[in-house]
């Protein structure tokens, strides 16, 4: 979960991460963000988040988005 915030906070360091809970709800986050967020985690994870996963629920908060991480990674 540390490394999936630092990437975040990279990209909007605006941003607590570990508080936010309605990023894509409240339209804190642009569709370049979860562009930037997605190739990094793709990257950082060595996962390939696909167009089927890009799901509000998926990125509203950073725990969210760990938990699809961790999904893909036991997969």
């Amino acid at each position: 979960m540390e490394q999936l915030i630092k990437i975040m906070s990279e990209i909007r360091p605006d941003l607590d991460f570990e508080k936010e809970t309605k990023l894509i709800d409240d339209d804190i986050l642009d569709s370049f963000d979860i562009i930037s967020i997605v190739s990094e985690v793709n990257e950082q994870f060595g996962i390939e988040i696909n167009v089927n996963d890009l799901l509000p629920e998926n990125f509203n908060s950073a725990a969210a988005l760990y938990e699809l991480i961790t999904k893909m990674l036991n997969e």
